[in-house]
């Protein structure tokens, strides 16, 4: 057990290590690839560039991987399946159908770096997650049948998706908006947006904390987890809000990324064994650290021009699975 503790403290060390790194990093690529970070200290409008664009974005990015990170340890905790993550079960549809709803309701623009317009889209994104995960619960009559969960998962993302399209349809105006929230993109993010993302972050990641013992449980079964004397369905409702929040949050700033909150958790597990509790904090850790090194890759690879990070981390993430698949079916576990 200690061993284990120590590997969880390491591992922790590692990744703020490795983060911080990575934020120093992200602060001197720009349009024409690495740049000297000292020659930005005698140069005004490189020193603005590098405070007021490159820091924000890299640590927003940072900010939302670890909103994803957090989310997806949350999921396969409470629906105990490892193959769970932030978007499962309708959350990514409906957050974007929020998103789409409010530029086209209030002519709120995804551009803006006011943290009010920042704050109002996250406010629709956190409801548009909590309604399709309440729905895609109501219509699988609770978690204890994973299959019938999936299914009701699917069946709502689709159709919340085809609603968003349709509102996409009659209003032309936002098509360009939600065009680049759907490949996801870190290149809109400022201070603003990281302060309601840290803000809500750090809230995520207490309750989350707080609400560990209940994914603990669960992990024994049901039975077991009742016989603990826990409210199941109280404390499951609040870690559908925190997963709910969580998702909300890193969509209405960044956009859509695949694979991040679904790829944390297993990173970590396949490095240490440890409690709920623990593996919410370093997948946190680990999802922030993914989408820093993702959005870095993005700038850098084909500068002056830039991929959609949510295209990178899912063709990256595709290939992580597979290859995941490939070793469990080797070892006879698929």
């Amino acid at each position: 057990m200690k061993g284990q503790q120590r590997r969880a403290w390491g591992l922790g060390i590692l990744l703020v290590a490795l983060a911080g790194a990575l934020l120093v990093l992200g602060a001197g690529i720009g349009s024409t690839g690495f740049e000297n970070l000292l020659a930005a200290g005698d140069d005004p409008v490189a020193l603005q560039i590098v405070r007021d664009i490159r820091l924000p974005r890299t640590l927003g990015a940072w900010l939302a991987g670890a909103l994803l990170g957090l989310a997806g340890a949350i999921a396969q905790g409470l629906f105990r399946n490892p193959l769970a993550d932030p978007y499962l079960l309708g959350s990514a549809s409906g957050a974007s159908l929020g998103v789409a709803l409010a530029l086209w309701l209030f002519g709120l623009s995804p551009t803006s770096t006011q943290w009010v317009v920042r704050l109002g889209l996250t406010g629709a994104a956190f409801l548009g997650a909590v309604l399709a995960v309440l729905l895609t619960l109501l219509l699988a009559r609770g978690v204890q049948q994973t299959l019938r969960l999936l299914l009701a998962g699917v069946i709502v993302g689709v159709v919340l998706g085809a609603a968003k399209d349709l509102l996409t349809i009659a209003s032309a105006d936002i098509l360009q908006a939600i065009q680049g929230f759907m490949l996801g993109s870190t290149g809109l993010v400022g201070w603003s947006a990281c302060a309601v993302m840290g803000g809500l972050g750090v809230a995520c990641l207490l309750l989350g904390w707080a609400l560990a013992p209940v994914l603990d449980g669960l992990a024994l079964g049901e039975a077991t987890a009742a016989s603990l004397g826990l409210p199941l369905g109280a404390m499951r409702a609040a870690l559908v809000a925190v997963l709910a929040l969580a998702t909300g949050t890193a969509v209405a700033q960044t956009g859509l990324i695949a694979f991040v909150g679904l790829a944390a958790p297993h990173l970590v597990r396949s490095v240490v064994k440890t409690t709920h509790g623990r593996l919410i904090v370093l997948s946190t850790a680990m999802g922030g650290l993914l989408l820093m090194a993702a959005d870095l890759l993005a700038r850098w690879m084909v500068a002056p021009q830039e991929l959609p990070v949510g295209v990178l981390t899912a063709v990256l993430g595709g290939s992580y699975l597979l290859w995941l698949m490939h070793r469990r079916s080797a070892r006879g576990g698929l």
